[in-house]
């Protein structure tokens, strides 16, 4: 790690987006941040900057797909600490996201000391959820199937499973990550194995089934 840490703030509210680098400026070493308004741009800070310590995500940015734009996230940069920022603050959405592996969950309506808290705990390797949700386990045993599974792709798997529900053909993901259609077609094949499903569509659907209401919704 470089000793000058380095964040992306990626949230669609100019208002909030300042709360949180408020909070970010506290901390020790001067940290610089970067920041993003919709997914895409996330999309794109996250591919231009290896050298991230941490991502503050939320998770209805336009461009977004709720819970699934987390899993494209992590799979962008897997070592990098995603931590959620969200006003869905409701206890399966907590806990989804720390199974689908965000390293911390922060409710848009908790205090400036809190979210420094959060993010503190992050960078100390731990991670952060709201002391007052009691997360309790899942109650969809059709969604913790699903996250089981989506949690044995790869990072490259994801990734491409993230830009087949972006509408993409083979030989786009090919191009974008710079590998052949031949090794593209291999991850589809995994990637529908992994999932137990039989087609692409099939596999975008599963997928938006942890994207869907309310975590779409503006907030």
């Amino acid at each position: 790690m470089q000793d000058r840490l380095k964040f992306l703030i990626a949230d669609d509210h100019p208002l909030f987006r300042g709360a949180l680098r408020q909070a970010l400026a506290n901390l020790d070493g001067d940290p610089e941040v970067i920041e993003a308004g919709d997914f895409e741009t996330a999309k794109q800070q996250i591919a231009d900057n290896a050298d991230l310590d941490l991502v503050l995500l939320d998770l209805a940015m336009p461009g977004g797909t709720g819970l699934s734009g987390l899993v494209t996230v992590r799979a962008a940069q897997p070592d990098v600490p995603v931590v959620v920022v969200s006003a869905h603050d409701d206890a399966p959405t907590i806990r989804r996201a720390l199974e689908l592996g965000a390293s911390g969950f922060i409710s848009k309506s908790a205090r400036m000391e809190e979210i420094r808290g959060a993010i503190e705990k992050v960078l100390a390797g731990d991670i952060a959820a709201p002391e007052s949700v009691e997360l309790g386990v899942e109650a969809d045993p059709e969604i913790s199937e699903l996250i089981k599974r989506i949690r044995t792709l790869t990072p490259q798997q994801a990734r491409v499973l993230g830009m087949l529900a972006e509408g993409l053909l083979n030989k786009q993901i090919a191009y974008e990550l710079n590998v052949s259609e031949a090794t593209i077609k291999a991850h589809v094949s995994a990637v529908l194995q992994k999932l137990g499903v039989d087609s692409r569509t099939q596999a975008v659907i599963q997928l938006s089934r942890i994207g869907g209401d309310p975590l779409t919704q503006p907030g």
